[in-house]
């Protein structure tokens, strides 16, 4: 069973039994697809094979009927053959390797084996070192949901009630989800000089789930089910009960200080595509933080004048512009109506190639939200697609923290400037175009779903954001570069929390003060950093200074013959690709083809 992005290290897995974001974004293979990507695909095919072996849910993602009625079976014996089946798959891809001939299967075929590799590695330490925090009430949602969705079939729908059934152990041959999950964590507890979870984060996650079990039973009256009361009874009290024991006997002994071990900071830096020193890092994030300040402030004059504002500290003027607030019905026509402006800006600026249809967007339930309270594009399944789309979500709906007073709520994504930058990351021309090409034009699955992490989507959301940002209003522009400005506070903050060097009240601080957020967002966003999924914060702006150091090799190698749109256009057909392969792709096909024309 594979990672999701929201969740760091791979024992969250066991609980979710889906695949990485980007193993949902299997490709379509038709006769007109390259003979190469043909032929890759079939070797991806084997490790998609054992993905939906060990992890039916996954193959309910992608829109698989068969198995939506199955779920995973997070046993330690189910682990270790899964072991020993991809150990068998990884010594026929390294055979294959020695033999392959064309030089596009055998970066695949890398990819491939690069994958596995980092797995091994990753499983290695959890089964030696840790004693996982598997959070069943996260899980068991998480394979509801995706049955439970507006572009889900009705006809598939029912099949939930089943899977609840079989999660609550209600099923002949299936014991309780929960009471697996303790054992696989008693096995690691009796495992010697273990290192336990942050009692931080557990804290922090075990307080939310009674929302996110609450959202099952939202689902199952939405979408009208019936049988569905018992199962779900029953589960309500298995979640409660195991996290009343989790909590005796896991966070009783939790680790007061959240950092990570050295060693998984760096294996979770290289799952996230973050492939130099994070202190190194640091120093360039710092720098670039100074320098988008100074971009900031003479835009946040001007707005000040316009608006005879008593101050032009751009702190000030974000904060009068965040006065400007949306609510309920009023915030998905706004995004909608700056949706269809910035469509007009790709068209007229030639930015990137538009697909016909429309984009999808809307708000998050209070479930879904507490599972992931920031903006979001949730891709559609790819395997067997009948006709889903990606859909934008906006978690709009987060209420104060209980306890928290009505002032801490968010109010970083209901204004109208910030929607501008949103849009631009999240929708067109971001992430929705990334998902969305490689289902129109096909790339190999291998760089679909495998090559996938953060760095290389991530950083295409920021630049999408910098590409577009010099069209939008001056209150857009600015907001633009707050939030390019948060993405360099990222890159320095995460690697010195983890290192010690700075506090999480202190990064409190800096993001609340110089980044003006609201402390809701900041508190999620030093959580982040901490607890949720160390590392992956600092992909943005490292993949956003990979695209931009790209671009710039490319303009000066083809001078007058630079084409942004085909620049774009062929950047987004490759895949998610990680920077490297893409810079070689770049510089081995559409340099010389540009060059020829």
């Amino acid at each position: 069973m594979k990672q999701i992005p929201v969740i760091a290290g791979a024992w969250a897995v066991l609980v979710l039994g889906i695949s990485p974001l980007g193993a949902r974004l299997q490709t379509k293979t038709d006769t007109s697809a390259k003979s190469w990507i043909v032929k890759s695909n079939r070797y991806t095919a084997l490790l998609i094979e054992l993905d939906k072996k060990y992890s039916p849910e996954y193959g309910s993602s992608q829109g698989l009927a068969a198995y939506d009625t199955q779920i995973s079976v997070p046993t330690l014996e189910n682990e270790m053959a899964q072991r020993k089946d991809e150990e068998q798959l990884l010594n026929r891809y390294i055979a294959s390797l020695s033999t392959e001939k064309d030089m596009a299967v055998a970066q695949d075929l890398n990819i491939l084996i690069s994958h596995l590799k980092l797995g091994f590695r990753q499983q290695d330490f959890q089964r030696k070192r840790q004693v996982p925090f598997l959070n069943a009430a996260s899980g068991i949602y998480g394979g509801l949901e995706i049955l439970l969705d507006a572009q889900t079939a009705d006809a598939r729908r029912s099949a939930a009630v089943v899977r609840m059934r079989k999660y609550a152990g209600m099923e002949k041959g299936y014991r309780p989800f929960c009471t697996i999950l303790r054992e696989r964590t008693e096995q690691q507890i009796a495992g010697k000089d273990m290192i336990y979870p942050s009692a931080q984060q557990m804290e922090v996650e075990l307080s939310r789930n009674e929302s996110i079990v609450n959202g099952i039973a939202e689902l199952c009256k939405k979408y009208k089910l019936s049988g569905w009361e018992e199962p779900y009874q029953k589960l309500k009290a298995q979640t409660a009960a195991y996290d009343s024991w989790l909590r005796q006997n896991v966070l009783s002994k939790a680790r007061k200080d959240f950092r990570l071990p050295p060693e998984e900071y760096a294996l979770a830096l290289e799952d996230y595509g973050v492939d130099i020193p994070p202190a190194d890092l640091a120093v360039m994030a710092h720098a670039a933080f100074t320098s988008i300040q100074n971009e900031m402030q003479p835009i946040a004059e001007k707005i000040a004048g316009q608006r005879h504002l008593p101050s032009a500290d751009y702190r000030a003027v974000i904060a009068e512009l965040k006065k400007e607030q949306v609510h309920g019905d009023s915030i998905i026509p706004l995004y909608e109506r700056h949706l269809k402006d910035i469509e007009g800006i790709i068209r007229k600026e030639q930015l990137v190639t538009l697909p016909g249809r429309p984009a999808i967007i809307r708000l998050a339930t209070a479930a879904e939200t507490s599972r992931s309270p920031a903006p979001h594009m949730v891709p559609p399944p790819f395997l067997n697609n009948t006709g889903q789309r990606g859909v934008f979500v906006l978690p709009l709906n987060m209420p104060a923290a209980p306890g928290e007073k009505e002032t801490s709520k968010y109010d970083d994504f209901t204004f109208d400037a910030a929607s501008w930058t949103i849009i631009a990351h999240e929708a067109r021309p971001g992430h929705e175009l990334q998902f969305d090409k490689m289902v129109e034009e096909g790339v190999s699955q291998a760089r679909s779903l495998y090559a996938f992490n953060s760095t290389n989507a991530e950083g295409w959301g920021l630049y999408a954001e910098y590409i577009t940002r010099p069209f939008m209003p001056l209150e857009g522009q600015l907001v633009s570069l707050d939030y390019r400005l948060l993405r360099a506070a990222r890159a320095f903050l995460d690697p010195e929390i983890q290192a010690g060097k700075v506090t999480q009240q202190q990064a409190l601080d800096i993001l609340m003060k110089d980044v003006v957020q609201s402390k809701a967002f900041a508190q999620q966003e030093v959580e982040r950093y901490s607890l949720k999924m160390p590392g992956q914060a600092n992909s943005y702006f490292y993949g956003f200074t990979k695209m931009i150091a790209l671009r710039k090799d490319t303009e000066a190698a083809l001078g007058a013959k630079f084409n942004a749109l085909r620049f774009h256009d062929f950047i987004l057909s490759q895949g998610l690709l990680p920077p490297a392969l893409i810079r070689d792709a770049v510089m081995k096909e559409f340099i010389p083809t540009e060059k020829a024309k």
